[in-house]
């Protein structure tokens, strides 16, 4: 019998804390069963396996990061919601770890159709970069850049791997800078470079 109390929404609140603090892929039935007091058997009422269980924290964690992303660029246009959007994303990868990590992993499309988060995560980016005048297919490969720019900058600096003694906050807003300098000088199409004539050949 399920232990009173405990209800699926409290066991997934409970795995995104976990996942903050031991990373989200060491998230495990038994370590929330412990975190609970009770024995794995009681969370199998709740949650159907710890795919289950990190699917559903995945859902939370978005929810979670949409409002903050919503929230700060509400309101705003061009380089002002650029850089709320990109300051709103560092805090909450930085602050949440565990649930940012959720938030990249690959869920179904039935699961995604249901998620409200997930959902907003996707329309909030081409929404914002609309302001600097973009139109497919250049929205999406600009979409690309924030997003390959943003997670792979929080990824480096979690794990320290900025190593020179400049100030990182410093290069990241200097960077965002050179990103809203880029949004609003957006090339045109042009050859791909494999298919430019080589220098000297």
């Amino acid at each position: 019998m399920a232990r009173a109390g405990l209800t699926a929404e409290r066991v997934t609140e409970a795995a995104a804390e976990l996942a903050d603090e031991v990373g989200f892929d060491n998230i495990t039935i038994s370590a929330l069963a412990r975190r609970f007091g009770v024995k794995d058997a009681s969370l199998y009422s709740h949650v159907k396996n710890v795919q289950d269980l990190r699917t559903r924290v995945a859902v939370l964690a978005a929810r979670d990061f949409a409002e903050r992303i919503t929230a700060a660029i509400a309101g705003r246009a061009g380089k002002d919601a650029l850089t709320a959007f990109a300051h709103a994303y560092r805090t909450f990868a930085m602050e949440h770890p565990g649930r940012y990590a959720a938030t990249q992993m690959e869920i179904s499309p039935e699961v995604l159709a249901r998620s409200p988060g997930h959902l907003s995560l996707i329309q909030a980016p081409p929404a914002m970069l609309r302001a600097y005048g973009l139109a497919e297919p250049d929205l999406t490969d600009a979409v690309r850049l924030l997003r390959s720019t943003f997670h792979g900058y929080v990824v480096l600096e979690a794990s320290a791997a900025f190593r020179h003694p400049r100030q990182v906050r410093t290069s990241w807003e200097r960077g965002l800078y050179a990103l809203h300098v880029a949004l609003e000088n957006w090339p045109p199409s042009a050859p791909r470079l494999e298919d430019r004539p080589r220098e000297g050949v």
